[in-house]
């Protein structure tokens, strides 16, 4: 890639993806990002039930047994971000920004993980929720309650310096998906807090996907871009 060329970011929306498709895609983009194929990505998404255990591979925080899983329907991955286990589902917002790091030999990781918090924070900011971090935990919090998870995977570039990022983020957003989806599991392995939703925070409905749209300037804002790509009419606006 010429560092003197503006970035471009492409920019999708997915309703629905099942969980192990859209880990496929995020592999096959690095790959083609690293070498030059295609532009860097931000993909937003909603999952159908899945529990997915990171690199801490702590598989007793899942509290369900096989039998259940599968009379639930909810699917589980043992997966290659860092962190424990986390839920995803209907009426979560999950992102994942596939982003070229470090190029220029100065690679500050957790300041990628800082910004990426940032980012929720100030979109929270927007409806007066004051949205903060716990010095030892990674991810968005109101007050006690935790309403954006975040677990990424550096990739370690081949053809260059520096890395690609994946996985991302899962915000929150409908009223009840703590109730409903993290029951099942100690999120993160933390026991001594719960989640919360933007809905509960807020007491107003939201559509999923206008929260992706809304998030977007937000994003920008932290991640710095030339050119925006993308199909989605969400991002029409950005263009």
């Amino acid at each position: 890639m010429n560092s003197t060329e503006p970035r471009k970011l492409e920019i999708s929306y997915f309703p629905m993806i099942e969980y192990g498709r859209a880990w496929d895609l995020q592999k096959e983009s690095v790959r083609a990002i690293d070498a030059g194929e295609r532009p860097e990505q931000l993909i937003f998404l909603q999952h159908p039930p899945t529990y997915t255990i990171g690199s801490q591979n702590h598989p007793e925080h899942l509290l369900m047994s096989a039998e259940q899983l599968r009379e639930q329907g909810i699917s589980v991955f043992e997966i290659d971000r860092g962190g424990d286990i986390t839920y995803h589902g209907p009426g979560q917002l999950v992102g994942y920004p596939l982003l070229r790091i470090g190029e220029q030999g100065r690679v500050d990781l957790h300041g990628y993980l800082r910004s990426l918090e940032q980012v929720i924070i100030d979109y929270l900011a927007t409806f007066g929720i004051e949205g903060g971090r716990k010095p030892e935990y990674t991810g968005v919090w109101v007050g006690d309650v935790k309403i954006c998870a975040i677990g990424v995977k550096f990739n370690r570039s081949r053809a260059g310096k520096g890395f690609i990022t994946s996985h991302g983020f899962a915000l929150n957003i409908r009223e009840g998906i703590g109730a409903e989806g993290f029951r099942g599991i100690i999120p993160c392995g933390i026991s001594q807090y719960g989640v919360t939703s933007l809905e509960e925070c807020t007491g107003r409905r939201f559509e999923v996907e206008g929260v992706a749209a809304a998030l977007i300037p937000h994003f920008l804002n932290i991640f710095s871009y030339g050119t925006i790509e993308s199909d989605w009419a969400g991002a029409e606006a950005f263009k």
